[in-house]
């Protein structure tokens, strides 16, 4: 294929279109498919995880004031590792455009490592060709699930904690979680789960995991004594 048509559907598949289409293709080519060092993407790799750690982290810390240090570095290390990375790069098609040297070209499934690598390499060309601005625009979209998906594990285990924290500060006692049922088949079971404190026993709640019946059933509690209404109600 011809390399400018190559280069055209890459940037119409990842929804970038590049002022300087030759830093696409350097951070396309990994270093087996690479005539000189320089012109492969090991240096544009350095860069990209750089700007990627730099826009989670300002994004975090912009958008959840209230947010503490701990939970911020834990969000950030998992969507910006090499196994979200690898992800995205699938998910935007990326691991399409990858320019390989012969030897890599026959394997039928390539490292991980090497998708991973790309992926930061597109975001230091965008950074590169575009600016900070163009590059914060593309993370946050491509990355956007993925931080979402944090973001809502962190805030349900905060429920765990916080309860734990108000009861052990309160009433002087920590929660227990119980089991109270689990139904479906093996590969698509439901977890019914309660939390007691003390003598009270607090309304219950469902999860696809038992972790996720917990925290659940936490949230429920914690809305309780707080003399809300449960979050998450049986039927």
């Amino acid at each position: 294929m011809d390399l400018a048509v190559f280069l055209t559907n890459c940037q119409n598949t990842i929804g970038y279109k590049f002022n300087d289409p030759t830093i696409l293709r350097t951070a396309l080519t990994h270093s087996s498919g690479a005539d000189t060092p320089e012109l492969s993407n090991e240096r544009m790799e350095f860069l990209g995880d750089s700007v990627l750690g730099h826009v989670i982290c300002e994004y975090l810390f912009r958008t959840f004031p209230k947010m503490l240090e701990g939970e911020m570095t834990k969000i950030k290390s998992s969507v910006v590792s090499r196994m979200t990375c690898h992800k995205v790069a699938l998910e935007i098609g990326l691991d399409k455009f990858l320019i390989v040297g012969r030897g890599l070209s026959r394997v039928s499934h390539l490292p991980n490592s090497i998708f991973a690598n790309a992926m930061e390499s597109l975001i230091a060309a965008i950074f590169l060709d575009g600016g900070l601005e163009s590059a914060r625009e593309f993370i946050l979209k491509t990355f956007r699930h993925e931080i979402d998906k944090m973001l809502a594990d962190s805030n349900a285990n905060n429920f765990k904690s916080t309860l734990q924290h108000h009861s052990q500060k309160l009433l002087n006692c920590t929660p227990e979680y119980i089991l109270l049922e689990i139904k479906g088949p093996e590969h698509f079971k439901s977890f019914h789960v309660s939390v007691r404190i003390g003598k009270k026993i607090f309304p219950s709640a469902w999860g696809s995991t038992k972790k996720e019946a917990e925290q659940r059933a936490a949230e429920n509690a914690f809305a309780t004594l707080q003399g809300d209404p449960p979050t998450y109600i049986d039927f």
